[in-house]
């Protein structure tokens, strides 16, 4: 009994650190890209409820072979994506525990292997039974499905989804007639022009959302072009933290003449046509639909 508790609580703390650390955990779900990005955060935020259930149904001992059958289950879809994962190579954080801990795929095979002997080891345990259970477990489902998205909204449910509005028009106008702009020709044909902050992380994850989504979509790479407020060296430390696509790139000196370009705020993601304004983008209102239809894709 004790080790099902234990169980159960691994389960509970693992949900808690990915909703956490919800926006790299949803990143992490549309890399595989067997879902869009509205449907990724969707899936994130499904698999935190059913581990949260799983867990307060392991720790309370009700419904023991539901429990139990549940979670084996669970674990093994999680491993054949990790095997899925090793098999092609991938070497990142699988997000099991969050960014609190870090599994590679492999090390995180052999954590769920663990845990499958364990729940070997509980199989014969007897479920408490009491009158009601359903209700009360209906209810702990309906609970951890509000705490859930009320804790952390998908994007796309709220209202930050909206258009921002931060980039200002005159100052950009100008900066694109002036070095270091003036010789990239970004008012000509479709460019999507990044500005970011080396070390800002929502930047790092609008570079990773849209490196998702140029590979998957097949933009052309040199559309794309990033502005960064930093160093030579905070360009390469944010690549690296970002796992972003290497993209055209500038060090833009004029740190006072950005800030006025964004109205102080980072990222913003502007895409051009022809040098006229079709979308801006914050790191939380990117559409998918919107962008890949702009691409022509």
């Amino acid at each position: 009994m004790a080790l099902k508790m234990l169980l159960g609580i691994v389960f509970i703390v693992s949900a808690v650190l990915k909703l956490l650390d919800m926006d790299k955990f949803e990143l992490y779900v549309y890399s595989y890209h067997f879902f869009s990005l509205n449907s990724s955060f969707l899936v994130a935020r499904a698999a935190i409820v059913l581990e949260l259930v799983l867990g307060i149904g392991l720790a309370s001992n009700c419904f023991h072979k539901l429990m139990w059958w549940g979670s084996v289950a669970m674990l093994a879809g999680y491993t054949l994506l990790l095997i899925y994962a090793q098999v092609i190579g991938r070497t990142d954080n699988c997000h099991c525990f969050g960014d609190f801990l870090q599994f590679n795929p492999w090390q995180s095979i052999l954590k769920n292997g663990v845990l499958l002997v364990l729940f070997a080891l509980i199989y014969k345990v007897k479920g408490w039974g009491f009158q009601g259970q359903r209700w009360v477990m209906a209810g702990v489902v309906a609970a951890c499905c509000v705490a859930v998205f009320a804790v952390s909204p998908p994007d796309n449910f709220t209202p930050s989804y909206d258009p921002e509005h931060n980039l200002q028009a005159e100052y950009f106008g100008q900066a694109l007639t002036e070095p270091p702009l003036d010789s990239l020709n970004l008012d000509e044909g479709k460019r999507i022009i990044c500005f970011f902050s080396t070390g800002c992380e929502y930047c790092q994850m609008a570079a990773h959302k849209l490196t998702l989504m140029q590979q998957f979509n097949g933009f052309p790479p040199e559309n794309i072009t990033y502005i960064f407020m930093g160093s030579k060296e905070g360009i390469e430390r944010f690549y690296e933290s970002s796992e972003s696509a290497h993209y055209r790139d500038v060090l833009y000196n004029d740190v006072p003449n950005l800030l006025k370009i964004t109205n102080g705020n980072f990222p913003v993601l502007v895409f051009l046509e022809d040098g006229k304004l079709v979308h801006e983008y914050g790191f939380r209102n990117m559409r998918e639909a919107e962008i890949k239809e702009f691409m022509g894709m």
